[in-house]
């Protein structure tokens, strides 16, 4: 086994454009919908349709959207990756750590790249998506196995149910509403999948029930007391039931007025929290006589950085 000092750990998020630009909205998408694993279409059917219609018309509303949470330090996610894997390397001292992209900026292929020309022999790599998805982790597992031959390389697949996460979560909620105020409805939003998906065997969808049941024991919730959907649609297909949307509107309906909503499948903030839900869906809600509180990601939160930390420890085989 390779020395602590000879270990690596690469944090791995989804990516992010580089500034909230239709130009440079369009080039990360380029790549991120350009993945056969995030998109299946043939590419001789989809990349014309992707680069001759998609990216034109998507690309100036995403931008404008990003340009409605940048932060003054850049993206929230690479900002809020970044913070997370510093406390990761307080944690892990005698560890290299570093962030990276599957999409974008700081890439993960280059990182694999230069860790393996630095001699790095032992090699863990935490995809930051708590929940296993084929169109997720295992899009960062293939490249992973194309540039580390002949490294000892221990992917974490999955952390849905790992206690220490869960505590995290948890505690983050109680937090949140021992300063806001507690005994609104909390609304677990996941960001979603094509039903199409998750027929054909992928995971996701149970693996995303199994951390919003472990959370809401945690918090001792009854099931009246919350529910779990599904985010952040994109295209005509059907997509995993229901929508974040149209649960928010089945609470109206029944008469609930105030909701907390929690993102437990986003390691960090990025924009599908700030943008879609903090602000867009909070808006949406009031428009039906009710209040949405948004319960921020754990970001660099000490408990969050212990978690996985333990984590990362366990798959290398050393002491936590």
């Amino acid at each position: 086994m390779a020395s602590a000092s000879d270990t690596a750990l690469i944090a791995v998020n989804l990516g992010t454009p580089d500034a909230p630009t239709a130009a440079a909205v369009r080039r990360y998408l380029g790549e991120f919908l350009g993945d056969p694993r995030v998109v299946s279409i043939p590419p001789l059917l989809w990349k014309p349709l992707l680069h001759g219609l998609i990216l034109p018309l998507r690309s100036p509303r995403s931008a404008a959207n990003y340009a409605k949470v940048w932060m003054e330090e850049g993206s929230p996610l690479l900002v809020h990756t970044r913070r997370l894997t510093e406390r990761l390397q307080e944690r892990l001292p005698q560890w290299r750590v570093l962030p990276a992209m599957r999409y974008g900026a700081p890439a993960l292929r280059t990182a694999l790249r230069e860790l393996r020309a630095d001699g790095v022999r032992r090699l863990v790599v935490l995809p930051l998506y708590p929940q296993y998805s084929t169109t997720t982790t295992a899009s960062v597992a293939d490249l992973v196995a194309e540039e580390t031959q002949g490294m000892d390389v221990t992917l974490i697949e999955d952390y849905s149910s790992d206690a220490g996460w869960v505590a995290a979560v948890a505690a983050s909620i109680v937090r949140y509403r021992h300063q806001h105020g507690g005994g609104r409805h909390l609304l677990f939003s996941f960001h979603g999948l094509p039903q199409r998906i998750a027929d054909a065997g992928d995971p996701y969808p149970q693996r995303c029930v199994d951390s919003a049941n472990a959370v809401a024991a945690a918090l001792g919730l009854e099931p009246a007391q919350w529910s779990l959907s599904y985010q952040s649609r994109f295209g005509r297909e059907r997509w995993l039931e229901p929508s974040t949307l149209s649960e928010l509107d089945r609470l109206a309906a029944t008469g609930v007025r105030e909701v907390d909503v929690v993102c437990p499948g986003f390691a960090v903030d990025c924009i599908e929290t700030l943008e879609e839900v903090a602000l867009g869906l909070a808006e949406h809600f009031k428009a039906k006589g009710g209040r949405l509180a948004y319960i921020p990601c754990l970001n660099d939160a000490p408990a969050h950085a212990d978690a996985l930390a333990r984590l990362a420890c366990r798959a290398a085989g050393c002491e936590a």
